[in-house]
C-alpha cells in the first residue's frame, strides 16, 4: 500500500521531523497539549502570520522562533524550510486556525518533504469542520466538505449544481463579506426543502 502526503511515515533517518500542527479556531484555550509541547520543542515554527501566531504562543509563554509561510510565500522561503528538514532539524507548520493544508496553507510543503522521504506527523485539534458539523445538528451521518466554493463563472456553477444533487450534508468555508449571496444561490440551487445553517465565530468567548 502506498502512502500519501498527508500519512506521518518515517524517511531519511537524518531528517527532521515535520509537524502539521492544528490550533486554535477562536478561543486560544482550545489548543492541545501535544500541540504545545511540540510548539515548544521544535526549533522553529512556520507560520501563516507571525503576528497572529504570535498572539497564541505569548498566551501559552511558548518563545519559539517563527518565520512567515503563507499562500504568497515564494519557491525561496519553502526551500529554505525544506533545507532546514533535510539538516535533521524539526519543524512546526501552523496556520492562523485550524488544520494547515484543510483549505489553508502547507500542502505543497507537506508533500515536498513527505516525497523525499521525511517524516510527517499531525497534530491534530480544532476544527472549524467538525464544530460545525457537531453544532449544526443537520449533516448527518455522511457529509461532504467542499472548502471554499469558486468564487465566479462555470466552475461555480458546476459546483453549485453538484452540490444540489447530493443527498449528503454538506460544509462549505466561505469569506464573511460574501456569505448572503451564496447562501442566496445554495437556496436556489438546492430548493426550500433543504435545510442549512450558518455557523460563525464558533468558539470565540
Amino acid at each position: 500500500m502506498t502512502g500519501s502526503a498527508t500519512e506521518a511515515r518515517t524517511g531519511a533517518a537524518d531528517g527532521g521531523t515535520l509537524y502539521v500542527v492544528a490550533t486554535p479556531i477562536g478561543n486560544l484555550g482550545d489548543v492541545t497539549l501535544r500541540a504545545l509541547e511540540i510548539l515548544r520543542s521544535v526549533p522553529l515554527i512556520a507560520a501563516e502570520d507571525t503576528r497572529h501566531t504570535r498572539r497564541l504562543l505569548e498566551r501559552h509563554s511558548v518563545t519559539t522562533r517563527t518565520v512567515s509561510y503563507h499562500a504568497q510565500s515564494d519557491a525561496s522561503r519553502a526551500e529554505a524550510l525544506l533545507e532546514h528538514l533535510r539538516a535533521g532539524a524539526d519543524l512546526a507548520l501552523v496556520t492562523d486556525a485550524g488544520t494547515p493544508t484543510v483549505s489553508d496553507p502547507g500542502s505543497e510543503l507537506v508533500a515536498a518533504w513527505a516525497a523525499e522521504g521525511g517524516t510527517v506527523v499531525p497534530i491534530p485539534g480544532a476544527s472549524a469542520v467538525l464544530a460545525a458539523v457537531a453544532g449544526s445538528g443537520l449533516a448527518g451521518p455522511r457529509w461532504s466538505f467542499e472548502g471554499f466554493l469558486p468564487r465566479t463563472g462555470r466552475d461555480r456553477r458546476e459546483r453549485l449544481a453538484r452540490i444540489a444533487a447530493d443527498e449528503r450534508g454538506t460544509i462549505l468555508f466561505e469569506a464573511p463579506g460574501r456569505v448572503a449571496a451564496t447562501l442566496r444561490e445554495l437556496a436556489a440551487a438546492c430548493g426550500p426543502e433543504r435545510p442549512g445553517a450558518a455557523c460563525r465565530e464558533l468558539t470565540k468567548l
